[in-house]
């Protein structure tokens, strides 16, 4: 009995001690905004503006509706990459060769879109069946 008194007195005596040593904390809500503006970088940005540039081309366009996807939802699916994505489709881009690269990155564009679709992210193609 003596003895759980001693360590009970000892430990609130070290509790009283340390409570002297603790520091005011603050808390704020974090805004949406603030928080997509810490995670794209400046090149993820330039990268997605590359391909919404390529995208916004008329005969991209036209292709693009020829195989049933919306302009407007393949520009905002762009948007939605994260900076690896956007880096990776960039360079495909740059690599591609004229003419021929058109059509390689529509399809490309079209693969992610259907990927999406598959993961559950978007609904654009009907024919698709989410996996969630």
């Amino acid at each position: 009995m003596i003895m759980a008194k001693r360590f009970l007195s000892a430990f609130l005596a070290a509790s009283l001690l340390f409570t002297g040593s603790m520091q005011a904390v603050q808390a704020a809500m974090i805004g949406t905004e603030q928080v997509a503006e810490s995670t794209i970088s400046a090149k993820g940005a330039q990268d997605r503006a590359k391909i919404v540039d390529m995208l916004s081309r008329d005969e991209v366009q036209s292709e693009l509706v020829k195989r049933g996807i919306d302009p407007v939802e393949a520009k905002s699916r762009v948007a939605a990459l994260t900076d690896d994505e956007a880096s990776n489709m960039a360079s495909q881009l740059d690599k591609a060769p004229a003419g021929a690269g058109i059509i390689g990155a529509i399809v490309l564009v079209f693969f992610v879109l259907l990927l999406t679709d598959i993961l559950g992210f978007t609904k654009i193609f009907p024919f698709t069946r989410s996996v969630r």
